[in-house]
């Protein structure tokens, strides 16, 4: 565990790799090495934020609770669970501040425990509540029968309960206070609706008790036990964090407009549930035993696409909403300064043909498994695919969701192959009734078209749209889908000019941005998710001592909580985007599988769940 001073200045948000995410599935927060809450959205992930000084500064809402001294810090979540604890030392002693919010509690809440291990340390806490992104300051008033607040703005009330004096200064709840050796201070935040009698108090100490026995219950479910173990079971307790547990649904990241390139516009709200993560997060969950989420996941997705299929959306909220209209809160400055900031994403509407491959292949699993039954799911397939093959020969957007235009993207087209290839598998292992003969012309038809218009000789390698020579990192996983194999010439082509035009300090870029056909400008940090695939690819190509490495490297990006963004960049050593980002974590756990050979083959129906014996 690194140490760092722990008397940064405030006035703007630490290092991304600086926060740690604590969380009760419905939503979370993140916590910075200070000691500072500066992040989180209640009741849900995607609720106006109520601490939102990571995109501008402690005006904008935070939590403080740190010694009034220099020091340093250190920190590390308590076992295999989301309780976070950070070690104050200090010059008059050392504190430890426990931080977690409570799964499966009548109310949401983040219990702060302040204990002393040496000496005694001057203690401060700081509590700025600035409902709907920083902009509504509560009415804020003692709490009658102890010490504590009430905080109160429209339908949101907050209130704190502790046992250390409080008192109002600068439009802040704060305190100072001491803590000793084998003291401790507890603070509970407890969030209702404002309309609703106050929430009732919950023990601390219980709390933390039940709350460890939780994550670790869930932790110890998993059967992977590869060489990698510790961060395959970090990533999968961080994506169960980021399930909301109602309905299953996984948001992509707690988080809105972390930038994917420092100080640059490229910041979306990865609040919402994308279609596209549907198969691999599944692969994740199977793979290592978590079936009961995978199975939540896959009752989501089927109720989130039921409708019209020319309707489905490529991503929704976290309870199946559509309308996610993209705005910009221009009142807030960015993170570090990186604006705009945006809440909702306009590429919900986008026609990105890709998702339909996604869809049909995480319901081919999640049938093969017995996930979902033939009646729940095959007449919306049918009607799918149906409509799927009017449109296949259509432009889009691209898995990246570009807002330069609609182009025949090389990728989207795979994954339409991929939709009726999938259909066909279904149909004839399970005997379903279908259009088998329309199906299986069209899964030709496109096959022979992007071998065709989507593979450049001269490049020797797949390109990212037909007619094109620049490159897209998405090509990697072909072979993953079955569209040809991992030993096939073209593949091999294609692996070496990305390894060739799209590396950066040997890790992979999404595609190049800097000619802005994108419709953005250009920049950005590599994608993380892409170089965990070359890593896959290099190892299923027999280049194993090349992928273990780069596989090490990417493990290495993980700060020191094991938690990693969207994107890094390598020439400032940051990462980079929203954070944590669930794309990233469930490209570790499968890559893990695949260096260890215990990948699921994406081309072939997942084992069925094992059956508990009588």
């Amino acid at each position: 565990m690194d140490q760092i001073p722990v008397d940064q200045p405030l006035a703007n948000a630490l290092p991304i790799e600086d926060y740690a995410l604590i969380g009760d599935c419905a939503t979370a927060a993140l916590v910075g090495r200070n000691g500072s809450i500066d992040w989180l959205c209640w009741p849900r992930f995607d609720s106006g934020a109520c601490f939102a000084a990571l995109l501008g500064n402690e005006g904008h809402g935070r939590f403080l609770l740190a010694p009034k001294s220099q020091g340093t810090s250190t920190r590390r979540y308590r076992d295999d669970t989301l309780v976070l604890e950070t070690l104050f030392d200090t010059p008059d002693g050392q504190v430890a501040v426990i931080d977690f919010m409570v799964p499966e509690s009548p109310n949401s809440c983040i219990v702060r425990i302040v204990q002393g291990r040496r000496g005694t340390v001057p203690m401060q806490m700081e509590l700025s509540l600035r409902f709907d992104y920083g902009t509504s300051v509560p009415w804020v008033t003692k709490r009658q029968g102890g010490n504590g607040v009430v905080a109160i703005a429209g339908p949101e009330m907050v209130v704190l309960r502790t046992n250390v004096a409080l008192h109002g200064e600068a439009m802040e709840t704060v305190a100072d206070f001491t803590v000793s050796e084998g003291q401790s201070v507890n603070f509970v935040l407890t969030h209702s609706p404002s309309h609703l009698p106050r929430p009732l108090s919950i023990d601390a100490d219980d709390a933390l008790y039940r709350t460890e026995q939780f994550w670790a219950a869930w932790a110890s479910r998993m059967t992977y036990s590869g060489p990698w173990a510790p961060a395959v079971r970090r990533s999968l307790l961080t994506l169960k964090c980021l399930t909301f547990a109602p309905t299953g649904g996984i948001v992509a990241a707690p988080t809105t407009s972390l930038p994917e390139a420092l100080k640059g516009p490229r910041n979306w709200d990865y609040r919402f549930c994308w279609l596209r993560d549907a198969t691999i997060t599944l692969f994740a969950f199977m793979s290592t035993g978590y079936y009961d989420e995978a199975a939540a996941w896959a009752e989501w997705l089927h109720r989130s696409i039921a409708g019209s299929p020319d309707q489905v959306q490529i991503m929704y909220g976290i309870a199946g909403e559509r309308r996610l209209a993209e705005s910009t809160v221009d009142f807030l400055p960015g993170y570090q300064g990186a604006a705009p900031v945006r809440v909702g994403n306009a590429a919900a509407s986008q026609v990105q043909l890709d998702v339909y491959g996604e869809v049909m292949d995480a319901l081919h699993q999640a049938r093969g498994a017995k996930l979902l039954t033939n009646s729940q799911t095959w007449s919306l397939q049918r009607a799918l695919l149906s409509h799927l093959d009017s449109v296949w020969q259509d432009p889009d957007e691209g898995l990246w969701e570009t807002r330069g235009g609609r182009i025949h993207f090389t990728f989207s087209k795979v994954m339409a192959w991929a939709a009726f290839d999938r259909g066909v598998r279904d149909a004839e292992a399970f005997g379903l009734e279908a259009p088998l003969d329309r199906w299986r012309e069209t899964r030709d038809t496109i096959h022979a078209t992007v071998l065709r218009d989507g593979y450049s000789e001269k490049l020797g390698s797949f390109v990212q749209s037909f007619g094109s020579e620049a490159l897209d990192a998405s090509l990697l996983l072909l072979p993953v889908m079955g569209f040809l194999p991992h030993d096939d010439p073209r593949i091999r082509g294609t692996v070496a000019a990305i390894e060739r035009d799209l590396l950066v300090d040997g890790f992979v870029l999404r595609y190049r941005t800097e000619d802005g056909k994108d419709g953005l400008p250009g920049g950005e940090g590599a994608f993380l998710a892409c170089s965990f695939w070359l890593a896959s690819a290099m190892h299923l190509q027999g280049r194993t001592a090349e992928a273990r490495a780069l596989f090490e490297r990417l493990l290495a990006l993980c700060n020191d909580v094991g938690l990693l963004s969207e994107e890094y960049d390598p020439k400032a050593g940051r990462l980079t985007g929203n954070f944590p980002q669930a794309f990233s974590h469930v490209a570790l756990i499968n890559t893990a599988l695949t260096l260890s050979d215990e990948a699921i083959d994406r081309a072939v129906p997942a084992a069925p769940i094992p059956q508990a014996a009588d």
